[in-house]
């Protein structure tokens, strides 16, 4: 693996267009000196498949792809939520999960699917009793190099519970259900500064910079 390119350039590529997401990534990422780029600085990019049956598999599948594409050291993530008493729904599907298989979610509608979602994890899990409305967060990272090889992957959790009414006005994703236990309050109460200390995404970046340290 000739690290050497990214040691030199400083230049990486987030694999998403997920602004959210971005401010998360960004605030480690930055700091270090980094060069960061979105699919949105692109001319054009491509529209990964997520076939994986896994949050890593996904990551691995969009960095690869996007680092070959745009011929960038890349970075791709997959996040989501589980819910044990769901059987790990949504899981992987958790971006999509009230969408039927045909469709798909732009950026545009990305709020609106959002709300949807909650609405619909808060239907499947209305019988659910408290005691068994644990969950848990999950965010795969991966950094690929230009020609596609995989260099570092490595994943974090955040566990919580699910509420059943949505608190906060802050986050993205499922984040005015999910409560973290410790806090007494919901992803989306907690504001960016905690969340960015103890996220699911967090934990991934920390163990993600100390591998990546190591080899620049």
């Amino acid at each position: 693996m000739d690290w050497s390119t990214l040691k030199n350039s400083k230049k990486l590529l987030l694999g998403t267009t997920n602004r959210k997401k971005l401010i998360e990534l960004s605030a480690h990422l930055q700091p270090r000196g980094f060069d960061l780029l979105t699919l949105a600085d692109m001319p054009s990019f491509i529209d990964v498949e997520e076939t994986g049956t896994t949050f890593l598999e996904n990551a691995k599948l969009k960095g690869v792809a996007q680092a070959v594409a745009q011929g960038l050291w890349t970075i791709g993530e997959d996040s989501g939520l589980c819910v044990p008493a769901l059987g790990g729904d949504p899981g992987i599907f958790s971006a999509r999960y009230s969408l039927s298989p045909s469709q798909s979610a732009n950026a545009s509608d990305r709020s609106l699917v959002d709300q949807n979602n909650n609405d619909k994890l808060l239907r499947e899990m209305e019988s659910v009793p408290d005691q068994q409305r644990d969950a848990y967060y999950v965010s795969a990272i991966v950094l690929c190099d230009p020609t596609g090889n995989v260099a570092l992957e490595v994943q974090g959790q955040c566990w919580g519970r699910i509420l059943r009414k949505r608190r906060g006005t802050q986050g993205f994703g499922y984040d005015p259900l999910f409560e973290v236990v410790e806090y007494h309050q919901t992803f989306a109460e907690l504001g960016l500064n905690v969340k960015r200390a103890i996220s699911h995404r967090s934990r991934a970046l920390r163990e993600f910079l100390r591998q990546l340290d190591a080899k620049l």
